[in-house]
């Protein structure tokens, strides 16, 4: 009888992980989706109101970034080399945490991060925060990989492979 209990944990630390994967990975699909489908330049201004990159640097963010969120998404939403895909969102996130993080340190005057296009507007201490908490969330996913990859393409293939 007390195997159930233990059982009932796993089983539930199975869902919420694989929910928090699909969250993690529709938020940065649709706030992606957006800076895609606007001007490229909507993306431009905001990454210049950070005052950190050259100027041609800036427009290759503008341009490339977006895609490289949209595809991290989907790839996080699908399971799909769930480990690297897990390790560059981390990456991306601490860019983010640096990139705001150096602007609140500056008090650059942003009254919105601007990284959610035009979906809605959040101020960059909010935003920080935001971004902790995504962090953190990603280094349990990567942690807890195997149940992190519930239902994932991963394991789909995997299971294929034998």
């Amino acid at each position: 009888m007390t195997a159930f209990p233990s059982q009932l944990t796993a089983l539930t630390r199975i869902n919420f992980l694989f929910v928090v994967r699909l969250l993690v990975a529709l938020f940065f699909i649709v706030v992606s989706v957006d800076k895609v489908m606007s001007p490229y330049q909507n993306f431009l201004y905001v990454v210049q109101s950070y005052q950190l990159f050259p100027e041609m640097i800036e427009e290759v963010v503008a341009r490339i970034f977006p895609w490289i969120q949209l595809f991290l998404g989907v790839f996080l939403f699908l399971g799909l080399y769930l480990k690297w895909t897990l390790r560059a969102f981390l990456l991306m996130i601490s860019a983010f945490l640096l990139l705001i993080g150096q602007a609140l340190a500056r008090q650059l005057p942003l009254s919105d991060c601007g990284c959610f296009g035009g979906l809605f507007a959040m101020d960059p201490q909010n935003t920080f925060f935001l971004d902790i908490a995504l962090w953190l969330l990603t280094v349990i996913m990567l942690r807890s990989l195997p149940a992190t990859s519930t239902l994932s393409l991963d394991k789909y293939f995997a299971k294929n492979e034998k």
